[in-house]
Parts: structure tokens; sequence; C-alpha cells
């Protein structure tokens, strides 16, 4: 897949677990090797399926920047399938720079940039902005192929 090529909100979908509403991007802006830029819109009044009581946290953009994370796993996975599964380790460092996410954001762009990879282990640096500038900022730890992973611990969880 080139780098120049658009990825729409449909080919996302193909290739993350989170489906319907919860797959919150809608496209992938541009890639590389080591990062990704990604944009999404916020959807307005109650239809974001992570809105409460009319409110969306800036923490969820950490899940925007997640998303764009998974994807990126995916692009840059090359013949090789797409990790199966993953998660969020930690995060840290993380800076939230407004109390919410607004509608009035959209378009968001959110960037993550892969800082090291160790075997299934891969750190990401994340930024999440919009017109009003920088929303939330900070560090990933992702751990990829879950499943695989599970069974060569040798031990029962």
């Amino acid at each position: 897949m080139s780098p120049d090529t658009p990825l729409d909100r449909a080919w996302i979908a193909q290739r993350i677990p989170h489906q319907g509403s919860m797959c919150l991007l809608d496209a992938v802006q541009q890639w590389s090797d080591d990062a990704i830029t990604c944009s999404a819109h916020i959807a307005p009044g109650t239809e974001h399926p992570l809105r409460r009581d009319g409110v969306l946290s800036s923490a969820h953009a950490i899940e925007y920047a997640a998303q764009a994370m998974a994807v990126h796993g995916a692009l840059t996975a090359g013949d090789s399938p797409a990790p199966a599964a993953g998660y969020l380790a930690s995060v840290r460092a993380v800076q939230l720079h407004h109390s919410e996410l607004l509608a009035e954001d959209s378009p968001l762009q959110i960037t993550a940039q892969r800082l090291s990879a160790v075997g299934a282990n891969v750190m990401y640096g994340f930024r999440v902005a919009s017109a009003r500038g920088c929303l939330a900022e900070g560090r990933a730890a992702v751990v990829l192929d879950v499943g695989a992973n599970a069974g060569a611990s040798g031990g029962d969880a």
C-alpha cells in the first residue's frame, strides 16, 4: 500500500477491531514506516458512542490515538498479516489541554509516531489537535498479538 493512497473509513474499519460507531477515524491522511496522521469528525449531540451526560471528555482523545496506532500497525505489517489483537499497556506523560472534545473541534488531526518497537511491544508518541490547537498528547505502550503472546508465557492466567 502506497503512503499516497487515500484510505477512508471503510478501509480503516476492515483493519481494526472497532466497528460501527466505535470506529472513530474517518481517514488516513498520510503515513510512513514510523508515523501516521489520521482525521476524524466528532458526531454532535448524543450520537458519539463515548459521550456521557452530553460530554466527550478530552481523555477520549487517547482512544482516537489508539485507533490510529492500530491502523499504523496494519499498514506497516506489509505482506505479513496485521496483528490479530493488541491492547494499550500504558499511557504516560499524557497532557489534556482542554477538559472536553467538542463537535466544533472537527476535524480532529490525530498523529502517532512509533518511538520504538521490540518484539510485540511498541511505544508511540501521540498528539490530537484541532483548530483550538493541541487537545491531548502523550506516549502509549502497545502490546501486539495478545492471543499469540498469551500462550508463549507457559503459565496460566
